[in-house]
């Protein structure tokens, strides 16, 4: 029995230094967190006022999920009607001027088939310019379709075309 309290005291010998290198750093850590504890003050101040803005960000998330969760059962009801019909007036055949019937053919046809067709010639021809592909260069036949222009931009087409049409 002797021995049997010998090794139940050793363990508990054992813990109670554990316990003694374990209070020490603790110790120096609440010394050390004193001293630091004016410096922690000042730098928790910053971030308690950049905590609004985090909220406000928080509560306007909410808002744009609630958006995207409508846009859904507006497409819903847009599949739900008859398909659009196309607007006659862009449909309805123009009679083309001599320079621009050059490129895209003397028939009438509508102004959508128009910049199609000049569209086609443009890339068949290569005559989108290479560093800034919005600028359409002029060959003989859409030299004359452009005017004096060398080079318009491609937003300028359909006002170009719009003078050669009736």
């Amino acid at each position: 029995m002797a021995k049997a309290s010998k090794a139940t005291k050793k363990p508990a010998a054992k813990t109670a230094k554990k316990a003694s290198k374990k209070a020490a750093p603790k110790k120096a850590a609440k010394k050390a967190a004193k001293k630091a504890a004016p410096k922690k003050a000042v730098k928790k101040a910053a971030p308690k006022k950049a905590a609004p803005k985090k909220a406000a960000a928080k509560k306007a998330a909410p808002k744009k999920a609630a958006a995207k969760k409508a846009a859904p059962k507006k497409a819903a009801a847009k599949r739900l009607r008859t398909k659009r019909a196309p607007n006659p007036a862009f449909m309805k055949p123009l009679n083309v001027s001599p320079e621009l019937g050059a490129v895209v053919g003397n028939n009438p046809i509508p102004r959508t088939e128009i910049i199609k067709k000049i569209w086609v010639y443009i890339k068949k021809n290569g005559l989108q310019d290479q560093n800034n592909k919005r600028m359409i260069n002029a060959d003989e036949k859409l030299g004359k379709v452009f005017g004096s222009k060398k080079q318009i931009s491609m937003f300028e087409l359909a006002k170009i075309v719009n003078n050669h049409v009736k």
